[in-house]
């Protein structure tokens, strides 16, 4: 089996990571930059883990905007298998060939198993690009544990076996995001494989600066009072705590209503910009005495 080749590297330093990714509206804190980087460097992939709504998936996409490199995204659930993962044939295209196929069954077997009929899902799209690519294994901890195995045998090497044509070798190895919202503890062997990487919420003056990034006109007042009553929010026994993007979404909903100020009115009448339960919603009107 051949060896991959190894990439020349995304970035030049920790501080090209931070500055590149600023650029594309991602701004990360020093263990996120380095993480990227040594994830560059050292070739491996990058575990994100992290509660819903830090940026973990917002990263994988901004390092592919930064470098101009192609996103591949295997999306991960609960059943998902090497059929949706990997590949698999064309089982209808199959039939229809062999129906209208006049050679003998050895002629037809090898046409039917040829590259025309093998349908390439995300893994396998990954290895066979000859670009610079992204490639993104989101929600890794909402699949069945038997996945793991896959993934690891395609993380070890970079190379696929399909029976009917052999093994495919990645000509250049992408690089790999894997995010996990620490539903279910993943294996001590596929972390071997990968550098981890902890995502939290960002703190008040990060989350300001992500906001204002985001949306320069939300005036400093507005952005500096909405991340505090974000940080109130987050405090709270909720379903769903909110987002960095739901932040940004409350900034927007802001300007479109013309509003300089924010009061508990306000806040009542746009709550559903950033909780999305209605008993969230009702523990965060009694808690911030909205009623």
């Amino acid at each position: 089996m051949s060896v991959p080749a190894r990439p020349k590297p995304l970035f030049a330093d920790i501080d090209d990571v931070s500055r590149r990714l600023a650029e594309t509206g991602y701004l990360p804190d020093t263990a996120t930059a380095t993480a990227v980087f040594l994830a560059d460097r050292l070739g491996k992939p990058l575990l994100v883990e992290g509660p819903a709504g830090v940026g973990k998936t917002e990263l994988a996409r901004a390092v592919a905007q930064a470098t101009g490199s192609g996103l591949v995204r295997l999306q991960c659930y609960e059943g998902v298998d090497e059929a949706r993962a990997l590949y698999e044939w064309n089982h209808a295209k199959q039939i229809l060939r062999i129906q209208a196929g006049s050679g003998d069954w050895d002629q037809t077997k090898d046409d039917v198993f040829s590259e025309e009929f093998l349908l390439q899902r995300p893994l396998l799209t990954a290895i066979r690009r000859t670009e610079p690519t992204v490639l993104l294994i989101d929600e890794t901890d909402k699949a069945d544990i038997e996945i793991e195995g896959l993934l690891l045998e395609v993380l070890s090497d970079f190379a696929v076996t399909v029976p009917e044509l052999g093994t495919i070798t990645a000509e250049r190895t992408p690089f790999v995001v894997l995010t996990s919202n620490a539903t279910r503890e993943l294996s001590e062997a596929l972390k071997r494989r990968c550098l981890f990487l902890h995502i939290d919420f960002p703190s008040p003056e990060l989350e300001r600066r992500i906001l204002l990034s985001r949306v320069p006109e939300l005036p400093q007042h507005l952005a500096d009072e909405l991340v505090r009553i974000i940080g109130v929010l987050r405090g709270m026994q909720l379903k769903k705590l909110p987002s960095v993007a739901e932040t940004i979404d409350w900034g927007r909903t802001l300007l479109a209503l013309g509003l300089d100020t924010i009061d508990d009115s306000v806040v009542a009448a746009t709550l559903g910009v950033v909780l999305k339960h209605q008993s969230d919603q009702q523990r965060a009107t009694g808690e911030l005495r909205l009623n």
